[in-house]
């Protein structure tokens, strides 16, 4: 079935960045709806962004628009995060999730999930 496996998370310093990767593997045509979410500490999971994969259409939270940056490399089978000007409030559980469907938005239930990867920020 789908594995998501992210890669990329680490300590950083405010104002840093980061780049999050998630190898999305095979059955591609299980998934035309990719994104990303996190969990900081005593808190609910979150949804940071989407992107469609057929028309890369992006959707993001109004917590990180014009700081993080969704993409995906279709050859590679990869799904990125690149997060600018870092602060110690993004320090969270970065997820990557998978869907299919007619929809795509990080406010729909995802079915696949990575085991995620921690960014902290000091």
């Amino acid at each position: 079935d789908v594995q998501l496996v992210e890669s990329g998370g680490g300590s950083v310093q405010a104002g840093g960045s980061l780049r999050l990767s998630c190898a999305a593997g095979r059955y591609t045509y299980k998934r035309n709806c990719m994104g990303w979410f996190r969990q900081r500490p005593g808190k609910d999971r979150e949804g940071l962004a989407v992107l469609w994969i057929g028309g890369a259409t992006t959707v993001y939270a109004d917590s990180v628009k014009g700081r993080f940056t969704i993409s995906n490399d279709n050859a590679k089978d990869t799904l990125y995060l690149q997060m600018n000007s870092l602060g110690p409030e993004d320090t969270a559980m970065y997820y990557c999730a998978a869907r299919l469907g007619s929809l795509c938005g990080y406010w729909l239930t995802f079915r696949y999930w990575g085991q995620g990867t921690q960014v902290t920020v000091s």
